[in-house]
């Protein structure tokens, strides 16, 4: 309930700050629009089908089909009622395990999946604001950030950072984690886990060795499912827009869409609220304000983008968690 008052609080704030005749202009109910917006649910759809072949990928094929939506729906659900400065790594590394896979093996997969996202974005940012420029970027900032390009490079620096970390600890020397897991857990309070952790340890250097091995095509298939499934998320705004000012749009004009989403996640990355609610809401007038044709629609197109790509998570988890967690815990 916290992630939807927050952000139904922030969308109730800005209409009442803002509200008049023009806000909801926008909304002309059309057998376009329908066809649009069916188009935008389709793009989540297709993200979270990206990345249950990606977990299937990394697993080798060891979890179902139906367990893998099961773990991806937990995931998004985690991710959405945790702050996203926490995210919901912990407990996909649960899920997993879980499912059947080994507490390494779990570990190794989550943080291979992340390093993966992470690696899409190290990349395609440079690649946007190569080609637009500051026009990336919202034209007047944040007024709670001052300087936002400065942030941004900040902020893309720690990731940078975070992704080398990252391949070093999966893929050239996981022993160091090893090591530095069993100093750890050296310390009084902590011994009591020191052998489970060791064993963690063992078992994450064996999957790292595992991975190493791979072919270019298993990273080669892993990647394109972590870029069909960024990019299909980013899409969703881009056939929204579309639904109700199509004609306004250019092919130039759905890359900046693009390209201003990707600036836009650094800020939403660092929310101290589930999900990014209420931040989303607030950040998404300013990331794409300029493009809209009319200011006054922005705050909301903004509920109806959080209404299509991340309110569904909250009511999925809901009913999956139940289910899932009298399958792992009663099975005969």
């Amino acid at each position: 309930m916290i992630p939807i008052v927050l952000g139904l609080g922030m969308v109730a704030w800005l209409m009442y700050n803002e509200i008049n005749p023009e806000t909801f202009s926008f909304f002309q109910w059309t057998a376009a629009a329908g066809f649009w917006l069916f188009i935008s649910f389709l793009m989540m759809a297709i993200r979270d089908i990206a990345y249950m072949w990606r977990i299937r990928i990394l697993t080798h094929q060891k979890i179902t089909w139906r367990n893998t939506f099961d773990v991806i729906m937990l995931w998004e659900f985690s991710s959405a009622v945790s702050p996203s400065v926490v995210g919901g790594t912990g407990p996909a590394i649960y899920f997993l395990y879980k499912e059947g896979l080994n507490l390494g093996k779990s570990t190794a997969v989550v943080l291979t999946a992340i390093f993966l996202d992470e690696l899409f974005f190290i990349i395609m940012v440079p690649l946007m604001i190569l080609f637009f420029g500051n026009m990336a970027f919202p034209q007047e900032g944040l007024s709670f950030l001052g300087n936002l390009v400065i942030y941004f490079w900040i902020g893309y620096g720690i990731i940078f950072i975070y992704t080398l970390l990252l391949l070093y600890a999966l893929f050239i020397n996981p022993h160091t984690i090893k090591k530095l897991l069993s100093w750890v857990f050296l310390l009084p309070f902590l011994k009591r886990w020191r052998l489970k952790v060791r064993k963690l340890s063992n078992q994450l250097v064996i999957t790292s060795e595992e991975f190493k091995g791979k072919s270019f095509s298993f990273w080669l298939k892993s990647f394109t499912a972590t870029f069909i499934s960024w990019t299909a998320r980013y899409w969703v705004v881009n056939f929204l827009f579309m639904a109700f000012f199509f004609s306004h749009l250019g092919l130039v004009d759905h890359f900046l869409i693009y390209a201003r989403q990707l600036t836009m996640w650094i800020i939403l990355l660092i929310s101290p609220t589930p999900g990014g609610s209420g931040i989303a809401e607030f950040v998404f007038k300013d990331f794409l304000g300029d493009i809209i044709p009319n200011l006054e629609w922005a705050v909301p197109l903004a509920l109806l983008w959080r209404v299509i790509s991340y309110y569904p998570y909250l009511l999925i988890g809901a009913i999956v968690l139940p289910r899932w967690l009298r399958k792992v815990f009663f099975k005969k």
